[in-house]
């Protein structure tokens, strides 16, 4: 099998020869060049074949938004893994540069010792290459059919979708998520009838950020989560960095409740858990979407709330850029439909607009 053939692009001396002695460890990868500015990396990128790029965001001469945006103009079609600070303005870039086509990113360590950093690089960006290259990312823009039916050997009763009306919807994804996310909620316009609630995979700060971006893109007030909050319709809730998010009820009505208990699914926040507990308080009235991720999070939680009669739709292989929570889901059988991120959009903005979903 031919070798991942990765150029590095980073202005610290020390990130850049610290991200090529672990990426050479692996005998997957091959680095063929490193560069300091986004110039550089063009040229380089034009002069040999490139898989993927590591891109850090902050740099002298072209920055790593200029470098995705020229990337994109001049055809370059490797893919990138930004790698970014921790800081607020690292965050709003990093999601800024996702949703301009970046496939993934990898927090930069801050504050560490060179070995500690070399130890980030190899446990955080090494599977991410990995991961990504295995699958082609495809983006999918115009409507194809449908697939509806799970695989008949599936134990779960079949919903239809198309005719609930639920009293929550809640979604799950990882790697490709932002931009995921973008794609299905750039045109969804309030009011909507039911609160809207999202684990995305991503550390504290970034998490905001996304927050920011999806009410920005569809004008419906979007913010991180708050513990003992109350659940109200007409606003999305996404999970806090390194928390994970439940639902709760008591005689006030439902709620929100954020916990760092341990790692599921070697993450927090998790997916299943905010699924599961949707599952128990809303149960057939829920409506649940797995987007494009690595790993099985949001499995658990799928069949849960299969076993409730509520309606799972995951997101198919083809517009996936990891097509590895979708796909245990599939696995499961614990799904109703399979779509597109277009057919995602139509069915969420059906659902969340119905009359009788509040």
């Amino acid at each position: 099998m031919p070798k991942i053939r990765v150029l590095i692009v980073d202005d610290s001396i020390v990130f850049r020869s610290q991200i090529r002695a672990s990426l050479e460890g692996s005998d997957m990868i091959e680095v063929v060049g490193v560069a300091s500015h986004g110039k550089i990396a063009i040229e380089k990128m034009k002069q040999t074949t490139v898989d993927l790029v590591t891109l850090d965001l902050e740099m002298p001469e072209m920055n790593g938004l200029e470098t995705l945006n020229e990337m994109r103009k001049q055809g370059l079609k490797a893919q990138v893994i930004v790698f970014s600070s921790q800081s607020q303005k690292g965050a709003k870039a990093t999601i800024e540069a996702l949703n301009s086509g970046a496939s993934d990113f990898v927090p930069k360590p801050a504050g560490t010792t060179v070995e500690t950093a070399a130890q980030v690089i190899r446990a955080e960006l090494l599977p991410r290459i990995l991961s990504l290259h295995s699958r082609k990312s495809v983006t999918s823009t115009t409507s194809s059919p449908m697939k509806s039916a799970p695989p008949l050997r599936s134990p779960f009763f079949r919903v239809n979708i198309e005719q609930l009306k639920p009293e929550v919807i809640v979604i799950g994804c990882s790697t490709g998520g932002p931009n995921a996310l973008e794609q299905i909620f750039k045109e969804l316009r309030p009011p909507i009838c039911c609160p809207i609630l999202i684990v995305q995979h991503m550390p504290a700060v970034f998490t905001a950020s996304l927050a920011s971006r999806l009410t920005a893109i569809s004008g419906i007030e979007t913010r991180e989560a708050e513990h003992l909050e109350p659940l109200q319709p007409n606003r999305i809730y996404v999970a806090p960095g390194n928390f994970h998010m439940q639902l709760g009820k008591n005689e006030t009505g439902v709620h929100i409740l954020l916990d760092q208990g341990p790692l599921r699914n070697s993450v927090r926040p998790a997916v299943d858990p905010l699924f599961e507990s949707a599952a128990q308080i809303f149960g057939s009235k829920c409506a649940a979407f797995v987007l494009t991720g690595m790993g099985d999070d949001g499995r658990s939680g799928a069949i849960a709330i299969k076993e409730a009669r509520g309606a799972v739709m995951i997101q198919d292989k083809e517009s996936c850029v990891v097509y590895g929570m979708p796909a245990k889901v599939e696995e499961a059988g614990a799904f109703d439909k399979t779509g597109n991120l277009f057919e995602i959009k139509q069915v969420l903005s059906r659902l969340s607009h119905l009359k009788g979903a509040a």
